[in-house]
């Protein structure tokens, strides 16, 4: 079983229903699928690639061999008692903002992730226009909500996560990433094409999801499992790591603002037929829930909303 490849190109040609119908498919039955032919180029993808591993090598691979992670499971080893180290990832990770500091040691790395932001950002916006399509709302409307409503100067939040999963020694002992679901929006992933590890919960069975050669991968995130009143479900992932290989993986995250209000649209909560609302999730600000997340990241995600309903 493996996770849905779309061709996202073919959404402007004689496919475009077909293509449409896929991404439905892919939002409501999997919450992750892999687009092909997205409009990135291949030229400024094998960039990315570069110099982000030239990055982990010259300003991250020694902080991350003498990092708490590293230390804590030498020591697991040593005891050989059977536990796991289950309050720890095995990730070197940093987070790429407009207004943060970005590693300036190696060369390239800024001028070029720079570009594939911006590329990152535009193909995001399109695919949350076809969600939109998809789910009959307005076109426009998740981004105008993640931006905090129409006329709101809320920005929209959108960061690049860059992670290395290095060669583990103890890789029983430990996970890459623990099981969790993304809080925010839309999740755009550009995942190492050799070394997987990338894996989601499929009813009760965990599924790799394939490393592809310059795809990027997408998937709903909790905010967007709000605002279409769970027709599209956030879902569960995990990152395994090996005894051998690095791999590579930049997720970027289109996310609300930390003011905006999100709710279920209300396109999707009136049953037409018999005027009865089904509003099965809160109303609430995405900073509060950021805040509720915070502490319970790992944890199932319904008490997240239980608890986000009642502030």
């Amino acid at each position: 079983m493996a996770i849905p490849v779309i061709d996202f190109s073919k959404l402007n040609g004689e496919e475009r229903a077909k293509t449409l119908a896929q991404i439905a498919n892919g939002c409501e039955e999997w919450g992750f699928f892999q687009l092909v032919n997205h409009g990135i180029p291949e030229e400024l993808l094998e960039r990315v690639k570069k110099v982000c591993s030239d990055c982990f090598k010259i300003e991250r691979e020694d902080d991350f061999n003498n990092s708490k992670a590293v230390k804590l499971l030498n020591e697991l080893a040593q005891n050989n008692n059977g536990q796991k180290l289950d309050n720890a990832d095995w990730e070197d990770v940093f987070t790429l903002m407009d207004d943060t500091e970005w590693p300036s040691k190696t060369p390239g790395f800024k001028e070029t992730m720079a570009e594939y932001r911006a590329e990152l950002k535009k193909l995001a916006e399109k695919v949350m226009e076809v969600m939109d399509e998809n789910l009959g709302l307005p076109k426009g409307y998740i981004k105008t909500a993640f931006n905090g409503g129409s006329g709101g100067d809320n920005k929209a939040f959108f960061g690049t996560k860059v992670s290395h999963y290095p060669p583990c020694p103890h890789p029983e002992l430990v996970n890459g990433l623990r099981a969790h679901t993304d809080a925010g929006g839309v999740v755009l992933l550009f995942q190492d094409d050799k070394v997987g590890g990338l894996q989601i919960l499929k009813g009760e069975k965990w599924i790799d999801v394939q490393p592809m050669p310059n795809a990027i991968v997408i998937n709903t995130g909790d905010q967007i499992e709000v605002l279409s009143n769970g027709r599209y479900k956030s879902v569960w992932h995990r990152v395994l790591v090996g005894t051998s290989g690095n791999r590579r993986s930049i997720a970027s995250f289109y996310n609300p603002s930390l003011k905006a209000t999100i709710a279920p649209a209300p396109e999707l909560v009136e049953d037409k037929a018999s005027q009865e609302v089904t509003q099965t999730y809160p109303k609430f600000v995405f900073g509060d829930y950021m805040n509720v997340y915070a502490d319970q990241k790992f944890l199932p995600k319904g008490p997240r909303f239980q608890a986000v309903r009642a502030m």
